[in-house]
């Protein structure tokens, strides 16, 4: 046992007992393990995770917590009056930044005077905002004043994500004995990437007691309410790394002004949606709402965090494809996720992090872990799909903002992804781009079903690598052809006509390798020795989005897709009930995406199936309108739809999960048929068509170029139609048929 010196000076002492019982006990895979509700809350770069009565329970293994940059700074926070659990009465996370929790009393008894059940009211609210900041109000309905104990159990126990989420440690770093000097409470921990972290917790009052052991702090406060009156008890908890200095707001009502104003500003800057019907409202509204929460300040820039909790960091497959679900409404947000994954952008060959030259990031992490390289993600770069997305991503950005210095300003970034793919993707010259893993930790599979046993034959056995999935040969194929137009754009002509040929000859071939004739549907995918991997599956649905099929076959793959063993009554399943490894609630093989139904409906548009377009628009909504917060979990089970019933959780989903988030505003824009060309100063309307739960949609302020619209959609007898309110700038509304 030896003694550390903080950043900041003070002197910690080795807590060894403490370490080695976390070292010794170790944390249980959890993923698989939250199957209870919870409550969960971030902003930035904070997130909190609790139970529906808003514990974190000591020694939990269910991932419960304060977290910050990839570590869980509170990993217990159990709260007591007079030794009692209090009564819960009802929580709420509606405020994507602020978590409610009701409680009452039970009957207590406090220095001799009783206090019946039910005669106090016990608020909690917690607002996550450059830390947590919790204030208890308790409200005294009794015709006397009462004196109370409240307790706190705390403790950080400094656990990597990846350490919570089941990765076994043989060392850990340090950690060190609690402190507490007048009103803070402080927990540190040395890690073995030698940077110090600490947890201080900062009352509004001194504590009447404080013990200490290997499980944390216990404190206890000694509280008086008057008759028919209240009182406040408040205390902040600040995570530090290294020498960062705390800059958590102590007035409550300042930072809730400030959250708020945030998000009054994010509306303000995005297109506002109005229709008719007031739950659709409500779910733009909350979509609108989730990705703002999940927007987060990275120090190069913003970046979309892919979902809470497990996902809070940098994902180059998500993140893009979030940027071009809501590029629609504010086209910011979208050059911000190109800036950064360029940034990140492979420069060389590192099979430790299936790293190439070019190649797009997969998942970025700041943890211990990572920066100990225990684990691959600095980032780590095993997506087969994520360049040809940020290519996609760049194309599409420029659709909606005919930004030509921006396309300059990346143009190597664009080399280097397109190189990537010929040289790296391609690596044997077949055309088709594949996937295989090197690095020792990577993923098995790297396509967007990236479990184990996504990518499975008929007989449910796992295809071997290298992989060449079906979708990714349609992203390849887009965006090569939209490439193709962007390098005419910046005057390199003889480049175009080569990648619009590269991408004819893949779409070429792409029909005779993939096309299943039994099944007049495609493969998932081919696997190492070049055999169709015929298990029926969502993947060619999304292939149906990059135009790579002729109409004729994407009509079938449309029907296939539409099939009573596809498509639940709430949305299309990743895998046929018919299959020998389907199950409705796994991961992959049988459950039901959003953002995966967007982009297929996405692809139904292209291709003129309106109607399809409508009834997984219909799906998605009433799926939406069972669950709470009218949001789209990141998943759900693949049931099918029973009459009066409603789509089954997921039990570990993220909630919010940002391509969740983004996935009604890209079936809205195939419904209305928006599609931009604002080099041409033209906003193109193919086709709108709106189903019966949704009679007008008013867009206002959608911007193309230096332009901006108020159009009104609206829906009589079948018949969609819009009408022009307000137009400024240089750009024309042409309707397409």
């Amino acid at each position: 046992m030896g003694n550390i010196i903080g950043p900041d000076g003070r002197v910690f002492e080795e807590e060894v007992e403490a370490t080695n019982r976390i070292l010794n006990k170790g944390i249980p895979f959890i993923i698989v393990d939250v199957k209870e509700k919870v409550l969960t809350t971030k902003e930035g770069d904070y997130f909190l995770l609790t139970t529906m009565e808003g514990d974190v329970p000591e020694n939990n293994t269910r991932g419960f917590g304060f977290y910050y940059q990839d570590t869980r700074f509170l990993s217990c926070f159990e709260f007591r009056v007079g030794d009692r659990i209090p009564v819960f009465l009802a929580s709420t996370v509606e405020v994507s930044y602020m978590e409610r929790v009701e409680c009452t009393n039970p009957d207590l008894q406090q220095n001799g005077v009783k206090i019946p059940q039910e005669t106090l009211n016990i608020r909690q609210l917690r607002l996550v905002h450059n830390g947590l900041s919790n204030r208890v109000r308790v409200e005294n309905f009794n015709a006397f004043p009462v004196e109370l104990k409240l307790q706190f159990k705390l403790d950080s126990d400094f656990a990597d994500i990846f350490e919570v989420r089941g990765l076994k440690r043989e060392t850990r770093g340090k950690l060190l004995s609690p402190q507490m000097e007048g009103k803070t409470l402080t927990f540190a921990y040395l890690g073995l990437d030698d940077v110090f972290r600490r947890t201080e917790i900062h009352f509004s009052k001194e504590p009447s007691s404080v013990n200490f052991n290997s499980t944390g702090a216990s404190l206890e406060f000694n509280l008086r309410i008057e008759a028919n009156s209240k009182s406040i008890l408040s205390f902040s908890v600040v995570p530090v790394v290294g020498d960062e200095k705390p800059h958590l707001s102590d007035n409550y009502k300042q930072t809730l002004s400030e959250l708020e104003e945030s998000y009054d500003l994010n509306a303000m800057k995005c297109l506002k949606i109005e229709t008719d019907n007031s739950l659709f409202d409500r779910l733009t509204k909350r979509s609108k709402d989730d990705i703002r929460m999940l927007v987060t300040e990275m120090g190069h820039g913003r970046m979309i965090a892919a979902g809470v909790p497990w996902f809070v960091s940098p994902f180059g497959r998500d993140s893009a494809i979030v940027a071009i679900q809501t590029l629609p409404l504010c086209s910011e947000l979208a050059r911000d996720v190109i800036k950064f994954l360029a940034l990140y952008q492979g420069q060389v060959e590192d099979t430790w992090r299936d790293e190439e030259p070019g190649k797009i990031l997969h998942e970025l992490r700041r943890g211990e872990l990572a920066n100990i390289k225990e684990i691959p993600h600095t980032p780590y770069y095993g997506s087969i799909d994520s360049t040809p997305l940020f290519l996609i991503l760049v194309s599409e950005y420029f659709k909606w903002t005919g930004d030509v210095d921006f396309l300059r300003s990346i143009k190597p970034n664009l080399d280097a992804a397109i190189d990537w793919i010929k040289n790296y993707g391609d690596k044997d010259g077949d055309l088709f781009v594949e996937y295989e893993r090197k690095a020792k930790r990577g993923l098995a599979n790297q396509g967007w079903k990236d479990s184990y046993s996504a990518v499975s034959h008929l007989d449910g056995s796992p295809a071997q690598a290298p992989i060449a999935l079906v979708e990714v040969q349609g992203y390849v194929y887009y965006a090569l052809m939209r490439m193709g137009e962007i390098y005419s754009t910046l005057g390199e002509e003889e480049k175009s006509i080569s990648l619009i040929s590269w991408a004819n000859a893949l779409k070429n071939k792409f029909i005779d390798h993939f096309w299943m004739e039994g099944e007049s549907f495609l493969a998932m995918a081919l696997d190492g020795d070049k055999n169709q991997v015929k298990s029926i599956t969502s993947n060619p649905g999304q292939a149906l989005w990059t135009g790579i099929l002729d109409l004729d076959k994407a009509k079938e793959v449309k029907d296939r897709l539409m099939a009573p063993d596809m498509f639940s009554g709430w949305g299309i399943r990743t895998l046929s009930k018919t299959a020998k490894n389907y199950n409705p609630m796994s991961y992959h093989n049988g459950s039901i995406w959003p953002h995966d139904n967007a982009i297929i409906a996405r692809g139904f548009k292209r291709y003129g199936f309106n109607f399809a377009v409508e009834t997984v628009a219909t799906g998605m909504f009433e799926t939406a309108v069972h669950h709470p917060y009218s949001r789209l979990p990141e998943l759900f089970c693949g049931f099918t739809r029973k009459g009066e019933g409603w789509p089954i959780d997921y039990p570990v989903a993220c909630t919010p999960q940002a391509w969740a988030a983004g996935s009604m505003f890209m079936i809205l824009q195939a419904m209305l048929g928006l599609s931009p060309d604002a080099k041409k100063g033209v906003l193109y309307v193919n086709s709108p068509t709106l189903p019966p739960w949704l009679k007008e949609v008013k867009l206002l302020g959608l911007k193309v170029g230096s332009g901006s619209f108020d159009i009104s959609f609206i829906q009589r007898d079948d018949i969609t139609s819009f009408m022009l309110i307000r137009k400024e700038g240089n750009i024309t509304i042409i309707m397409e048929e």
